[in-house]
């Protein structure tokens, strides 16, 4: 039997393990604690977080699952300030759904393609 924490140890190498296939493209990384929500798109090949955005630093009310929507879709227009269309999306060792899936709709609606 497995625990908790050994379940997400080999979700989350399983997702970095195919996203480390293609480093040309910049990934979009997502770190969800119990507050807030944070995003930013890294450039894997030099090292350096290109954008990011958060829950901090977009001011918006409402539901969790509607502040991420908004985060994601504040990362897309910064994203398309720097000529970035094109991204991984680094869900981590979380599940697609939720909060998580809230923000990667709110970037595809923002112009993100992944």
């Amino acid at each position: 039997m497995t625990t908790l924490n050994q379940s997400k140890t080999r979700r989350l190498h399983r997702v970095r393990g195919k996203l480390s296939q293609n480093i040309t493209i910049p990934r979009l990384s997502v770190f969800r604690s119990n507050c807030h929500i944070w995003a930013q798109i890294i450039d894997d090949k030099h090292g350096k977080t290109l954008v990011s955005a958060s829950t901090k630093t977009v001011k918006t009310k409402g539901t969790k699952s509607e502040q991420s929507k908004a985060v994601g879709s504040a990362i897309a227009k910064l994203a398309q300030s720097k000529k970035i269309t094109f991204i991984r999306f680094d869900r981590g060792l979380y599940r697609y759904h939720g909060r998580v899936k809230a923000l990667a709709e709110g970037a595809r609606d923002g112009g993100l393609k992944f």
